[in-house]
């Protein structure tokens, strides 16, 4: 083999070598989803955040019959729900990045003591990122309704859809088969809302906008929440 052959060959072996990473690290991400389904549930990581809104009740009650936010981390980084909402009384508890079945799992301690006005449930997205099914999802979340009706018959219950994010554009369809299955059971139910958010973050050609995300292209910035707060407030109840 010639000189520049043998050149040619460990140039090639080199450029191989410093390639791989990526092409691993490439391959590593397209396969976090879709997962496995979950064989358990930890409920307990929640525990903590439960426990810190019993603290802070404790040491400065919260008003009943407001309107109650709950679900995952869009709920939990509205920081601006109250300044939105000015002229309704709203309280915010949403916590983490749980799951429909966390909220139902901590409605005697998260839900009930505040006797709400109404309430507005914005999650799933984490637990189709999680692996769970679709279809198991959504009896999640018909599980929440029931034993939300269980301890207040006539509440509103409003469930503000998934919306598209960059981060998880390999689940849009998944999110949007959910918000059908969602949309459609409200449609049989008494005080049983669906709030559409499925365009919320698009632009006119369709594309995900990015310039309405925090830097994880996951959580709305303040462009975002502004867009998500519009579309919230004609479903707020009237105000007495």
């Amino acid at each position: 083999m010639s000189r520049s052959a043998m050149l040619r060959r460990l140039l090639v072996s080199l450029l191989v070598l410093a390639s791989l990473p990526f092409a691993l690290g490439a391959q590593a991400a397209a396969s976090l989803w879709p997962k496995a389904k979950p064989a358990t549930h930890d409920y307990a990581r929640w525990e903590k955040a439960v426990a810190a809104f019993e603290a802070a009740d404790k040491a400065n009650p919260p008003p009943e019959g407001a309107v109650l936010f709950v679900g995952a981390s869009t709920i939990v980084r509205w920081k601006t729900l109250a300044a939105d909402f000015p002229h309704t009384t709203v309280l915010n508890r949403g916590f983490g990045g749980n799951q429909i079945k966390d909220v139902t799992h901590y409605a005697e301690r998260t839900i009930f003591p505040y006797a709400p006005r109404a309430i507005f449930l914005r999650a799933g997205g984490n637990d189709i990122n999680a692996g769970w099914p679709v279809d198991e999802v959504f009896a999640d979340f018909k599980a929440f309704v029931a034993k939300v009706r269980g301890k207040f018959p006539d509440i509103p219950i409003t469930f503000i859809g998934l919306s598209p994010s960059v981060k998880r554009l390999e689940q849009v369809a998944a999110g949007n088969q959910l918000n059908d299955l969602v949309a459609a059971y409200c449609k049989t139910q008494r005080g049983l809302s669906y709030l559409d958010t499925r365009t919320l973050t698009l632009d006119a050609a369709g594309r995900v906008r990015p310039e309405l995300f925090v830097a994880d292209m996951l959580h709305f910035n303040d462009e975002g929440y502004k867009l998500f707060a519009a579309a919230v407030r004609p479903h707020l109840p009237k105000t007495k």
